[in-house]
């Protein structure tokens, strides 16, 4: 399980969240109580909710796919759903995971 700190401006909105889930991943998303779950390429299961003012993730990825082009597309697409759900690039978030770490 990885938080996820949200830019000021995006709020920890459950319903935010699932827009972006259905804009990025085209993939039923359901609700399982207060989480969202989805699948895509190599992500057999995709765990999204909000725990405090952060967004929680849970991943679990199937290894057993080796197509080059998929793996990439389901990094690609998760990627773009922490930018866009959270508003901080991979660079920004590495920063704050170092950050946090030290702490």
């Amino acid at each position: 399980m990885q938080e996820y700190k949200l830019k000021r401006g995006f709020a920890p909105d459950i319903d935010r969240l699932e827009e972006c889930m259905k804009e990025i991943f085209p993939s039923e998303v359901r609700r399982d109580g207060r989480k969202l779950v989805t699948s895509y390429g190599i992500l057999s299961t995709l765990t999204v909710w909000v725990e405090g003012k952060n967004m929680a993730v849970e991943t679990v990825s199937d290894t057993t796919l080796k197509d080059d082009n998929l793996i990439l597309d389901s990094n690609k697409r998760f990627r773009d759903f922490l930018l866009k759900a959270t508003g901080y690039s991979a660079k920004e978030r590495l920063k704050q995971a170092k950050k946090s770490v030290s702490e």
